[in-house]
C-alpha cells in the first residue's frame, strides 16, 4: 500500500471512529421554521424533484466526495452508486488522484457508470494539484475515466498545512483553476472539505459564473483533526487540535454566497445531520443538501443501508415541507422563520 492509499485509508477508519468532528455544531438548530399548523399541503404529494446542473434529480441530495484510493472504496462506492440509481440523487467520488496515478482504478472506472447510468456523477480532484504536476489533460481524464457529468475541484489549504508533506503553496492555484474552467468540457464544482466557502471568495472564484458552488462549512468532519489524529508525535496532534474548528459555520457560508452571488447553483455540505437540517440549508439558498460522513457508515454495509439512510433524510425533509406548507421545494425556499 502506497503512503497515499494508506492515509485515505486513515482517513476513513479516523471518520468512522468519530474522532475527527468540529466540536463546535454547524448552528443549523438556530434556523427556526415558524410552524404552520393548517398547511393544506398533501405530505404524499410533496415534490422533492429539482433540476441541477441540467440534470434532473428525484431528491435534492448529494452523496458527498468520501474516498479516493484504499480498498474499500469499490465497496462504498457501489454501495452509492446502487442506491443513488434506486432513488434519484447525485454522487460525488472522493479524489481521484490514486486512480488517475496508478493502475487501480480503486472503484473509480466506467463500472459506475453502468451501475447508475442515469444519475449526476462527479468526479474530484485536488484544486492544488493544478500546480503540482496536474493539469488539463488529467482533469480530462479524471471526466473520461467516470463519463462525470461534473468535475469537483476541492480546497482544502487548512488540511493541507497539517497534514505532513502537505502542499503549502497555494500561489497561482486561482488562474490554474481559470484555466481550467474555460477548457474542460463539463461544468467545474468548487468545494471546501469542511472549512467554508465566504462570500468574497465565491464572487471571485472562476467557477463562480460557470458551474456551482459546494460551501462545505464548519460544523462536520474536521480535517484538520483528521490529520492530527493520523500522526504519533505530539505536535502534529496538537496542530491539529488548534485548527479542529477553524472555519466559517455552514448556515453562515450559505447566507453570505447566497447573496454574494444570486444565481449560482450552491451545495450545502458540513454537518448536515438529516432532512430537517437540509431543510433549513435550502431556506437559507442552497440547491441540494450534501452528506459524507454522516453516510459512510452505510455505504460501509451496502446498499440496502444506503437507501434506508436516504429515505430517512428524505422522509424528514418531506414532513418540514408539510409543517411549513410547502408543496416543493421552490415553496420551501421562501417558507417563513421566526
Amino acid at each position: 500500500m502506497s503512503e497515499i492509499e494508506r492515509r485515505k485509508r486513515d482517513h476513513i477508519d479516523i471518520v468512522l471512529a468519530g474522532a475527527a468532528r468540529h466540536s463546535v455544531p454547524a448552528g443549523f438548530d438556530m434556523v427556526r421554521f415558524r410552524h404552520n399548523a393548517l398547511p393544506e399541503v398533501d405530505f404524499e404529494g410533496v415534490d422533492l424533484a429539482t433540476t441541477f446542473l441540467g440534470k434532473p434529480l428525484r431528491l435534492p441530495f448529494l452523496a458527498s466526495s468520501m474516498t479516493g484510493g484504499p480498498d474499500v472504496s469499490d465497496r462504498i462506492n457501489r454501495a452509492i452508486a446502487e442506491a443513488a440509481e434506486q432513488l434519484g440523487f447525485a454522487m460525488g467520488v472522493g479524489s481521484q488522484r490514486i486512480s488517475l496515478t496508478t493502475k487501480y482504478s480503486s472503484g473509480l472506472g466506467p463500472e459506475l457508470r453502468r451501475i447508475a447510468p442515469s444519475i449526476p456523477i462527479y468526479g474530484n480532484l485536488g484544486a492544488i494539484q493544478l500546480v503540482n504536476g496536474m493539469g488539463l489533460e488529467d482533469a480530462r481524464r479524471a471526466v473520461d475515466q467516470l463519463r462525470a457529468d461534473a468535475l469537483i475541484l476541492h480546497l482544502n489549504p487548512v488540511q493541507e498545512a497539517v497534514q505532513p508533506g502537505g502542499d503549502r503553496n497555494w500561489a497561482g492555484v486561482q488562474a490554474a483553476i481559470e484555466t481550467l474552467v474555460r477548457a474542460l468540457p463539463v461544468p467545474v464544482i468548487a468545494k471546501e472539505v469542511g472549512s467554508g466557502i465566504s462570500g468574497d471568495v465565491a464572487r471571485r472564484h472562476p467557477a463562480v459564473n460557470e458551474a456551482a458552488i459546494d460551501v462545505a462549512g464548519a460544523g462536520g468532519t474536521s480535517w484538520a483533526a483528521v490529520e492530527g489524529a493520523r500522526l504519533t508525535e505530539p505536535e502534529g496532534q496538537n496542530l491539529g487540535e488548534i485548527f479542529r474548528d477553524w472555519g466559517i459555520p455552514t448556515p453562515l457560508c450559505l447566507a453570505e454566497v447566497r447573496a454574494a452571488c444570486p444565481n449560482v447553483p450552491l451545495i450545502a455540505s458540513g454537518g448536515i445531520r438529516h432532512g430537517l437540517d437540509a431543510a433549513r440549508a435550502i431556506r437559507l439558498g442552497a440547491d441540494l443538501a450534501a452528506q459524507a460522513a454522516s453516510l459512510l457508515p452505510a455505504a460501509m454495509k451496502g446498499t440496502e443501508a444506503v437507501v434506508a439512510h436516504v429515505e430517512a433524510f428524505a422522509n424528514a425533509l418531506r414532513i418540514a415541507c408539510l409543517a411549513t406548507g410547502s408543496k416543493d421545494l421552490k415553496a420551501l425556499g421562501g417558507a417563513a422563520l421566526l
